[in-house]
């Protein structure tokens, strides 16, 4: 797959950022406003995709790093683990939210009522959220780049057979 014209590449490395911004954006935003980690990281893979077509999967992979992908997708779903697990070491239960109301970075008490909006006041939710949006980004991103890695297969007429590159006719 070639790159597409400067003007696309252009305009995807302009928007590009701006898309992984609202990827992030939704991913902390996700305990007071419709998204969370799973939305977050939809959109920051959206901006993957963007890359690939703009670029090709080759000039893609060199802007990502796809040797990073699997780090970021394990570390995601650690993050996630420990701390549903962290309630659970506490003594308390799975999933518990154990820095809810407890002041802090993450845990301001709240008010009686609706929340009004205030940012920190989730616990573990944004934490949480943050680990299933790079274990989203990661693993969608890397489905994208083995479906161009099929698609350059198919188009040079070849496939993989028992672990061998067979020529065939396609």
């Amino acid at each position: 797959m070639k790159p597409m014209s400067k003007i696309v590449r252009t305009v995807a490395a302009s928007i590009g950022w701006f898309v992984f911004v609202f990827g992030i954006y939704v991913i902390v935003h996700g305990h007071l406003t419709p998204g969370g980690g799973f939305q977050g990281g939809a959109v920051m893979a959206t901006g993957v995709a963007l890359l690939i077509v703009a670029y090709g999967g080759w000039g893609a992979e060199r802007c990502v790093g796809k040797e990073r992908l699997p780090v970021f997708e394990s570390a995601g779903l650690l993050t996630f683990i420990i701390l549903a697990f962290g309630g659970a070491c506490l003594g308390i239960t799975f999933f518990f939210n154990f820095l809810a109301n407890k002041g802090g970075l993450f845990g301001d008490k709240l008010p009686l009522g609706i929340n009004p909006g205030i940012f920190n006041s989730a616990g573990v939710i944004p934490l949480m959220n943050m680990g299933v949006g790079m274990e989203v980004l990661a693993g969608i991103s890397l489905i994208l780049f083995a479906m161009f890695y099929g698609t350059k297969r198919v188009r040079e007429g070849r496939c993989l057979v028992d672990n061998e590159e067979k020529e065939e006719d396609v």
